[in-house]
């Protein structure tokens, strides 16, 4: 009796000890697991921070490299932009119409008295009359002059860059500057026909919020051959641009065909 009762206990012990120790490795077996799924995790956490750093660095480099780009652009545009500082503006009154010759205190006017008959609009070969060109200015033109002994190619190239309306290209005795343009109240001497500048004169100033009468006619004037143009006296070539030189006008000066 006693003998079975104990091989019934070391059985009973024996099927409960494996039950006991599967128990312990499952709980090793799901600590395990969880280790390794933790592991993982951090592990997957830690290659997508670096995926976003990596994605963060390289759109800051994207994003340096448009704004040194533009930096520059803008820079360097800034650099070749023509400078017109030096541009002079003066203050006159508009629409003092007079049939006589009027003395200008700059040279070439820039405004003031003038002819009632505006300058027709055009390229010319001789001085034109001065009172003519000033009330041309009045409706929005730009007068551009040059030394009568400038380079054929230097007056080729400026009758290219002379606009078709609303300027006026002539040569004018007593420049001290190669070229000088001018409009109404403004005017900037030039170092010659490849001044930056001239170009963007005519674009600042041509038809200008200076202008006394922006888009009065250009045209259906004078060309300064006729009875309505007003007479000049030839001055010294020597003469100062401050001073008041008057030109002489040829008989032949007629404004060239407007380009198409």
């Amino acid at each position: 009796m006693s003998h079975n009762l104990s091989t019934s206990i070391d059985l009973q012990e024996c099927l409960v000890a494996p039950s006991g120790s599967g128990s312990k490795k499952v709980r090793a077996n799901q600590r395990n697991a969880s280790d390794r799924v933790s592991q993982m995790r951090k592990e997957q956490q830690a290659k997508d921070r670096r995926r976003l750093i990596a994605i963060w660095g390289a759109a800051a480099v994207t994003i340096a490299i448009i704004v040194g780009a533009v930096t520059f652009a803008v820079i360097h545009s800034n650099a070749n932009k023509p400078n017109l500082s030096a541009v002079k503006s003066y203050k006159y009154d508009a629409g003092a119409h007079t049939k006589d010759q009027v003395t200008y205190k700059e040279s070439p006017p820039v405004g003031g008295e003038h002819n009632p008959v505006w300058l027709n609009c055009g390229v010319y070969t001789t001085p034109v009359p001065k009172e003519n060109a000033v009330h041309s200015m009045e409706h929005g033109a730009v007068w551009i002059t040059y030394k009568p002994d400038l380079s054929a190619a230097d007056i080729a190239k400026l009758k290219e860059i002379t606009p078709d309306t609303y300027a006026v290209l002539s040569p004018y005795e007593g420049l001290t500057s190669p070229v000088v343009i001018s409009a109404w109240g403004k005017q900037l001497a030039l170092t010659g026909v490849n001044d930056n500048r001239l170009e963007a004169f005519i674009k600042e100033y041509r038809q200008g919020p200076q202008t006394p009468e922006p888009n009065a006619l250009c045209t259906g004037g004078t060309d300064g051959t006729d009875e309505n143009a007003t007479p000049q006296t030839p001055v010294s070539p020597s003469a100062s641009p401050s001073a008041t030189p008057s030109t002489s006008v040829s008989p032949s000066a007629t404004p060239s065909p407007s380009k198409s």
